[in-house]
């Protein structure tokens, strides 16, 4: 880790706790206006972006440190949707970056999109879109142009993850686009649905180390404080396998989150990475939300203890951006299509 990344980690550390809470409610949904503002401050929402492209510069790895951290934090603020997906696809064709979150999606087969002779036309529906109701722009991966559609474009119909994080129903009721609205990706730019997907497991898989991070340490806290039979929990050897475990498990999320984000930005030979990664996190992170469930006992099930905040997201992240399992067969298939011959070249290649 570089200097700029530690000073990065500091300074979203220092704002996540001068605005540790959500004070806006839209639709319902919980999102965290003040430290939205104050990750605009410091310049970082577009981060991963060029400078050149009215970004703030850096990479997939920088994204992945600060993601570790609004995941520590359970921050209700779309920075993977915003920084990692959203501005990535403006600026694959070098389009303007306009301010303020945004959330991204793919067009698939529920969408059309459909040239006239004003410029474009478009329609459908798309599920589970990520802060759809609080961002100020959408962006849509459509084939191989990118859409740019304001709030007032489209409806977005509440819903949510188990973390009760916004997953939103968007409805497009035939909207007429100008030409400007419609940017077509440059041919042998590379990104594909693919990438994105990709980019959203990255963001999953770092807010999932954050958020891991953040279980550990309240079961160390609350280990340390709960007394039974005299002694508090953290002197019983049972309870100190379990901790252990849990640090073990802690560790290989930010280590397979760290290993993704730096085959991301090399470009080269990151699916085996991603998908790994996503299988690995999953079961990792899962293990640490069990554990901790049962250091804490009933309470860690409770409203008003900040453990369900942190478990609840590590099981709905797990999920999003494709399900472990599916990762699962991507690796298997890599493998499969990497044959005996180039087996350890497809590995090595990933260390």
């Amino acid at each position: 880790m570089n200097d700029i990344t530690e000073a990065l980690i500091d300074a979203v550390t220092d704002a996540c706790g001068r605005h540790p809470s959500p004070e806006t409610t839209v639709d319902g949904a919980q999102w965290n206006t003040r430290l939205w503002s104050a990750l605009e401050q410091i310049g970082i929402t577009l981060l991963s972006v060029p400078e050149e492209r009215g970004g703030s510069g850096g990479d997939a790895h920088a994204a992945a440190a600060v993601l570790r951290v609004l995941g520590q934090h359970c921050a209700a603020v779309p920075f993977a949707e915003t920084a990692l997906q959203a501005a990535w696809l403006l600026s694959s064709c070098e389009a303007e970056l306009p301010e303020g979150p945004m959330t991204a999606a793919v067009g698939g087969s529920g969408l059309t999109l459909v040239r006239v002779a004003d410029g474009w036309v478009i329609d459908g529906q798309l599920n589970r879109v990520p802060w759809a109701r609080i961002a100020d722009h959408l962006v849509v991966l459509s084939g191989q142009h990118v859409v740019v559609l304001t709030r007032q474009e489209f409806d977005a119909e509440p819903g949510t993850n188990m973390a009760g994080e916004p997953r939103d129903r968007v409805v497009i009721r035939r909207n007429t686009l100008s030409e400007s609205r419609v940017h077509e990706l440059p041919e042998g730019c590379g990104v594909d649905e693919r990438q994105f997907v990709a980019r959203g497991a990255l963001g999953r898989l770092a807010m999932l180390a954050g958020a891991a991070q953040r279980s550990l340490e309240m079961s160390l806290t609350y280990a340390s404080e709960r007394e039974q039979f005299g002694r508090s929990l953290d002197k019983f050897q049972s309870v100190q396998h379990q901790i252990a475990a849990m640090a073990s498990e802690v560790l290989l999320c930010r280590t397979v989150a760290e290993s993704a984000a730096l085959a991301l930005d090399d470009g080269q030979s990151w699916e085996l990475a991603i998908a790994a990664a996503k299988v690995s996190a999953a079961e990792s992170a899962g293990s640490v939300a069990r554990i901790a469930h049962q250091i804490h006992g009933a309470i860690g099930f409770t409203e008003e203890h900040d453990l369900r905040l942190c478990t609840t997201r590590i099981w709905s992240w797990r999920d999003e951006c494709g399900a472990a399992r599916g990762w699962a067969e991507e690796v298997g298939t890599l493998t499969l299509a990497a044959g005996a011959d180039d087996l350890w070249s497809l590995l090595s290649d990933n260390v």
